[in-house]
């Protein structure tokens, strides 16, 4: 499941506009998701992933924007129970 907003913060506020697009960092033959951006936030996002690579707290690789699709339909319902929880102290996860 993806969120229904924007990652992004304005003025201590969430952005209203719905994703457009998931952010990813491609690094060789992997790809770290990094969230969900509306196109008006999508070079704030790029600027911020920059940023935090030259931190060394993202891995250096190409920043991807993958366009969202929406989908409607009325036959899937999410169940509490559908839902998996990892335990990230937990290194059998």
């Amino acid at each position: 499941m993806l969120p229904d907003r924007c990652s992004i913060m304005e003025d201590g506020e969430q952005c209203v506009n719905p994703p457009e697009f998931v952010v990813s960092v491609v690094v060789k033959n992997d790809e770290y998701m990094v969230g969900v951006t509306c196109n008006k936030h999508k070079q704030i996002v790029s600027g911020k992933i920059q940023l935090l690579q030259n931190e060394n707290k993202l891995p250096n690789g190409k920043i991807s924007f993958l366009p969202l699709k929406a989908v409607g339909t009325d036959c899937i319902h999410g169940d509490p129970d559908d839902f998996v929880r990892l335990d990230t102290n937990n290194p059998k996860n």
